[in-house]
């Protein structure tokens, strides 16, 4: 295995080289694009350890599928009524991790699902995911990018705050775009007048920060674009816009994760951390309606809920009571309103005829989008 040192040395040199040929700056989403996913060296393509539920084991952060089987025992709930919804039998994970969702929506729903398909751009992620998986045969296959047309059940936790963003900040009243350029050795922040704005104006003419999301409007539009029949479940951490971009909410999302410690400052120890930021749950929601390029519908959505409500319509609480005590400490943070419950969001989307989705049954948002 390559050490870690080694491998960030490298990767930082390889971003030096590429803020020069663009001469002497990058913007913050070609950056963070840079920092995560340059083959072999980017922080989600390296061999390093992500996925864990404790520092110890190397890892940098945990999810939800690996605090509790519940979790993906609950979102097969939701899965099941979607494949016989819109008559499908194949599910699509976008960044499958460590494998464990894959594993535990499997185990749920049985010969429900004839295929299992996983699309992860990280090759060492991708061996873990086999090893976790070999028991399930030829059900699972692994792709590198979605087909031109497929049909099915798609699901991605924690996907879109990966996704890499632009950064647009207001200084004085006027708006730049903040991207990265080089400082010797060290990358430092260089911010550039731009005609970008956020999809709000933002009240006030206090400096503020942002980010906007073309990338993860990008592949929600593919989506719409090359899925025939089926459904889209997409969990992750986020606002609508009113919130989002709140006035004061002046310091943007952009976070990172390493040794299970969050900070704010994604030019350091690049390629050993990930770097993320929330989601805008209104644009995503918009981007899946637009109109397709043959003039077709794009994506219905079928519900927009916190994390709690939709477990909790899925049957998280009856799947606790028969749990044991440690197993139900750890489903409650999913829901809990101080830890995963109110500050995680799902967004369910759909194309063809739309239904009544069980996850949304309660506690739906969709007009808050």
């Amino acid at each position: 295995m390559t050490s870690t040192h080694s491998l960030t040395s490298a990767l930082q040199a390889h971003i030096r080289q590429d803020i020069v040929t663009h001469g002497g700056w990058i913007g913050f989403d070609r950056f963070m694009a840079l920092a995560l996913y340059t083959p072999g060296l980017g922080y989600y393509a390296n061999d390093s350890t992500k996925f864990g539920a404790f520092p110890a084991s190397g890892s940098d952060f945990v999810t939800a599928p690996e605090m509790t089987p519940l979790f993906g025992q609950t979102l097969a709930v939701q899965v099941a009524d979607a494949l016989t919804a819109t008559g499908t039998d194949e599910v699509w994970e976008f960044g499958a991790g460590s494998g464990a969702l894959a594993s535990q929506l499997l185990g749920a729903l049985g010969e429900r699902v004839r295929r299992y398909t996983i699309v992860d751009v990280s090759g060492s992620l991708r061996a873990r995911q086999q090893l976790a998986l070999a028991g399930y045969g030829d059900r699972v296959r692994w792709v590198d990018a979605l087909p031109e047309h497929f049909d099915g059940v798609v699901v991605g936790n924690e996907v879109l705050d990966a996704m890499p963003v632009q950064l647009l900040v207001r200084l004085k009243g006027v708006w730049h775009e903040r991207g990265v350029a080089c400082d010797g050795d060290a990358f430092a922040w260089a911010d550039q007048p731009t005609d970008l704005r956020p999809p709000v104006e933002i009240e006030g003419q206090h400096d503020y920060l942002t980010e906007i999301h073309p990338q993860a409007k990008a592949f929600i539009r593919t989506l719409a674009d090359r899925l025939g029949r089926g459904a889209v479940f997409l969990l992750d951490y986020g606002f609508a816009e009113s919130e989002y971009y709140h006035p004061q909410r002046h310091m943007g999302t952009v976070m990172c994760h390493q040794a299970h410690q969050a900070d704010g400052d994604p030019l350091v120890a690049v390629g050993a951390k990930d770097i993320t930021a929330h989601v805008d749950f209104t644009g995503i929601a918009l981007a899946a309606q637009d109109d397709l390029a043959d003039g077709q519908p794009g994506f219905t959505v079928l519900g927009y809920t916190t994390q709690a409500h939709f477990l909790m319509n899925c049957g998280l609480l009856s799947k606790m009571e028969q749990s044991t005590d440690a197993e139900r400490a750890l489903a409650l943070k999913l829901i809990h309103e101080h830890e995963m419950g109110e500050f995680f969001k799902v967004i369910g989307l759909c194309k063809g005829e739309p239904w009544d989705a069980l996850g949304f049954s309660h506690g739906d948002r969709s007009h808050r989008l």
